[in-house]
C-alpha cells in the first residue's frame, strides 16, 4: 500500500508519516482517511493556539506598558509627599504682560540611566490641587520704579517657601522668566528690573537663584519651551516600546555623516491667541534652502538643543522650528480687518459720493458677521455702521490677502521662511483659537475635520442672529462662550480655517490635527518645557555640587 505524507505548511522538521501498515487491517479505507484528517486538524489546531497564545501574551506586555504610562499620568493628580526626602523641587515664575504666575514642580530620584529625563511633575497640595498663584499686574508695569519688583513678586515667593519643604529649599531652583511685556522695554529698564530681583530676592529667600535664573527670554524660547512641555507630557521623549507606536527618520543635527536614526515622532503645537499666532514643529531631516538671505532668516527661526543630561549622548537632541506672527491673532486680526472696512469705506465714500454705512439704514454689508447682526465701527468720532450677510466662502476669500503670502518656496504668513512639513507623517496640536474656534459654539473640538468643520461654519454664519441669541439664552454652547464669542466666531472660523490651509499650507485633507484646551486633562504650560529643558543636567550630577551659574540657553541653528 501506499505512504501518505503530511509536510504542506508546516517546517521541514515537522515532517511525518503514517502508514497504513501498521493499522489493522480490520480498518476500512474510508476510517483511515479519518484518522489521518483528525491527525492534520489536531497539528494545525495546536499551531494556531500556539501562535494566539504568543500574540496575545506580547501584545498584553504592550497593552501593559501602555497602561502604565497612563497611570503615571493620572497619579500626576495626587498630593505630592512632601515628607519624601527623594522627591526634588524647582520653581518659576512667569512674568508674562498682564501678570505673574508662579509654578512649583516637583521630581523623584532620577533612575541613574542616563538615557532617560527626569520625571518632572506639577507639584500638588494636600487637597491635590496644583501649587500656582497668580498676581496682577504685569512686571512691566514698574518699568519706572524697578525698586519696587522685590517687593511685587514677594508674595509668589513666600507662597512657593510654603509649600517645598524647608530642608530642600538650598537645592531648589528658582527661574524668573519674563516674556511679552518684558521685551518691548528698553534694555536699559529690562537690566533695572532684573538686577533688583539678583540683589534683594538672595537675602529673603535660600532658593538656588544665579544670574542666569532671571532674565527675559525671546519669543523663540519661549516657543521651545511649550513644544517640550506638550511633548513631554504626550511621552513623545520616551524609548520606542511596540511597533504600533509612529516613529520618524531623524537626522541629528551636527551628526548628519552618521546617518538617519529612527525615534517617536513628536507633535507639532499651533496656538493662536487674540493678539498672535504661533508654530513650532521638530525638523527632523536636514533643511535646504531656496537662497542665501532664507538661510539667514532660518537661523533665526530654528533652534537646535539636547535635552538628555550627556552632551555626548544626541538621542535627545532636536531641531525645532519656531515662529511667532504678530497680528495674527484672533482679535488682532478682526481689528486689523475693521480698519481696512473703515478705511476704504469712507475713501469710497468721498470719491464716489456714496454714503454707506454712514446710518443703520445704509449699513456696510459684512460677510464675516452672523446673518443680520447689527454691528458698528469707530474711529476718530466717526461710525461706520455694518450688517452681517453671513457668507462664510466670501468672508474667506475677503480676508485672504491678509495672509500676506508670497511666491517664494518654502513660506507661510507674511512671507516667513517655513521648512517643509511630511504631512502624511505628521502630527499637530491646537491650542487657544484653535480649540475655541472649534468647540466654543460648534461643538466639535478634537479631531480635526475640514471638511465637517467648514459645513458647520457656513451653516453658523448663515444662521439669522435672533436664533443664534436664542440658542445661546438656551444654553446651548460652552458655558464659558459669551455673546462676543458668538458675534466673531464667524470671522474667526475663517480666519483659523485660512491661517491653517493658505499660510502655513495644511493640506484640506489633513487629518492629524487635533484642537484641545488640555492634554490629559489638564493645561500644559511652557514653563514645564522650561524647567526641563534647564536642570536636564541633574541626573549626572550631584544637586549640592551643581554650578548654577553656568549659563544655559538654547542655540541657533547653524
Amino acid at each position: 500500500m501506499g505512504r501518505i505524507g503530511i509536510s504542506c505548511l508546516f517546517p521541514a522538521s515537522w515532517h511525518f508519516s503514517i502508514s497504513p501498515v501498521g493499522c489493522p487491517r480490520i480498518l476500512n479505507t474510508n476510517l483511515r482517511q479519518i484518522i489521518v484528517i483528525s491527525v492534520l486538524t489536531a497539528a494545525v489546531s495546536l499551531l494556531y493556539f500556539s501562535v494566539v497564545i504568543i500574540r496575545n501574551k506580547y501584545g498584553r506586555l504592550s497593552r501593559d506598558k501602555k497602561l502604565q504610562r497612563y497611570l503615571a499620568r493620572v497619579t500626576d493628580i495626587e498630593a505630592t509627599d512632601t515628607n519624601n526626602p527623594n522627591v526634588n523641587y524647582g520653581v518659576v515664575v512667569d512674568c508674562g504682560s498682564s501678570g505673574s504666575r508662579i509654578f512649583v514642580y516637583c521630581w523623584p530620584r532620577h533612575n541613574g540611566n542616563p538615557h532617560d529625563l527626569l520625571d518632572i511633575r506639577q507639584m500638588r497640595d494636600q487637597n491635590r490641587k496644583p501649587v500656582v498663584m497668580k498676581i496682577k499686574p504685569g512686571i512691566s508695569e514698574f518699568a519706572t520704579s524697578p525698586e519696587k519688583v522685590s517687593d511685587y513678586i514677594s508674595p509668589l515667593l513666600n507662597f512657593a517657601a510654603e509649600h517645598v519643604p524647608r530642608a530642600k529649599h538650598k537645592e531648589t531652583p528658582l527661574y524668573i522668566l519674563c516674556t511679552a511685556g518684558m521685551r518691548i522695554l528698553p534694555e536699559s529698564q529690562q537690566k533695572a528690573i532684573l538686577e533688583d530681583l539678583l540683589t534683594d530676592i538672595p537675602v529673603h529667600f535660600d532658593f538656588l537663584f544665579s544670574d542666569s535664573h532671571a532674565e527675559v527670554i525671546s519669543g523663540k524660547q519661549e516657543g521651545v519651551y511649550a513644544w517640550i512641555g506638550i511633548n513631554f507630557v504626550l511621552g513623545r521623549f520616551e524609548h520606542i516600546e511596540d511597533d504600533e507606536e509612529a516613529v520618524v527618520e531623524v537626522n541629528i543635527p551636527g551628526s548628519e555623516s552618521r546617518g538617519a536614526i529612527l525615534r517617536k515622532r513628536t507633535a507639532g503645537i499651533l496656538d493662536m491667541g487674540g493678539v498672535s499666532t504661533q508654530i513650532a514643529y521638530e525638523v527632523p531631516k536636514t533643511v535646504s534652502f531656496a537662497s542665501s538671505q532664507q538661510e539667514e532668516v532660518a537661523k533665526n527661526l530654528l533652534a537646535e538643543f539636547n535635552l538628555g543630561c550627556d552632551v555626548h549622548q544626541t538621542e535627545h537632541v532636536y531641531r525645532v522650528y519656531v515662529a511667532t506672527f504678530l497680528g495674527f491673532g484672533g482679535n488682532a486680526a478682526r481689528q486689523r480687518y475693521e480698519d481696512r472696512i473703515f478705511a476704504s469705506t469712507v475713501q469710497k465714500n468721498r470719491l464716489l459720493g456714496k454714503q454707506t454705512g454712514l446710518a443703520p439704514d445704509t449699513p456696510f454689508l459684512d460677510p464675516c458677521l452672523p446673518l443680520d447682526i447689527k454691528d458698528e465701527i469707530q474711529q476718530n468720532g466717526q461710525t461706520i455702521y455694518l450688517r452681517g450677510t453671513g457668507d462664510f466662502d466670501l468672508c474667506r476669500e475677503t480676508i485672504q490677502p491678509f495672509m500676506n503670502k508670497t511666491n517664494e518656496t518654502q513660506t507661510s504668513l507674511n512671507g516667513v521662511y517655513q521648512p517643509p512639513i511630511h504631512f502624511q507623517n505628521s502630527e499637530f496640536y491646537g491650542f487657544s483659537e484653535f480649540y475655541y474656534c472649534t468647540e466654543d459654539v460648534l461643538r466639535m473640538g478634537g479631531d480635526y475635520n475640514a471638511a465637517a468643520f467648514t459645513k458647520a461654519a457656513k451653516d453658523y454664519c448663515a444662521t439669522k442672529w435672533s436664533i443664534l441669541r436664542e440658542r445661546f439664552d438656551r444654553g446651548l454652547y460652552a458655558s464659558h462662550a459669551d455673546l462676543h464669542r458668538l458675534k466673531y466666531q464667524c470671522f474667526k472660523s475663517a480666519w483659523m480655517f485660512e491661517v491653517f490651509h493658505r499660510g502655513f499650507s495644511f493640506p484640506v485633507n489633513y487629518k492629524n490635527l487635533k484642537t484641545a484646551l488640555q492634554v490629559y486633562d489638564k493645561e500644559v504650560q511652557w514653563t514645564l518645557g522650561a524647567i526641563l529643558y534647564r536642570t536636564r543636567f541633574l541626573p549626572l550630577r550631584d544637586a549640592r555640587n551643581l554650578n548654577w551659574t553656568s549659563s544655559i540657553g538654547i542655540t541657533e541653528a547653524q
